[in-house]
């Protein structure tokens, strides 16, 4: 018997992943963020929301964001799900510096399923959800495309 950790789940389960960027070319980055979402394994992309610039939270003397918000439909786990944005936003030339600091791509899990998870590095439904008015709006367009 095996003690690994599975990295899939069966059905998959719809899960909603926020975007944001305020460096370079920050549609170009929204773009190639949910295409790579698109093409993570066990992974659909079924829906995004209209973008969004909003100001920028954190260290003063940032750009303006741009946001949106996807829903996805995967057999991923939520740690399996992390590991795979965390490297798209690497992989699009995202540096961890500095807390809320600019960033070329920032990928949040916000919601996954109905499961609430609270562990050190993954915390769903995303806490910050009841503090961004635009992931909230993000979240309710997209809901009102996929629930008739």
């Amino acid at each position: 018997m095996s003690d690994a950790v599975p990295d899939h789940v069966d059905p998959p389960v719809l899960a909603f992943v926020a975007l944001g960027s305020n460096l370079g070319d920050r549609a170009a980055y929204l773009a190639n963020g949910r295409a790579a979402i698109g093409a993570l394994s066990g992974t659909r992309l079924i829906a995004a929301s209209d973008i969004e610039e909003t100001a920028p939270i954190g260290p003063a003397g940032q750009g303006a964001y741009l946001n949106q918000m996807v829903a996805i439909e995967t057999t991923r786990t939520p740690a399996a799900l992390l590991e795979g944005l965390l490297g798209i936003e690497r992989e699009q030339g995202r540096l961890r510096t500095a807390r809320w600091g600019a960033r070329t791509l920032d990928l949040d899990i916000v919601r996954f399923g109905d499961l609430e998870i609270a562990e050190t590095g993954l915390v769903i439904p995303h806490p910050e959800l009841p503090h961004r008015p635009f992931w909230q709006r993000e979240l309710a367009q997209l809901q009102g495309v996929l629930v008739p």
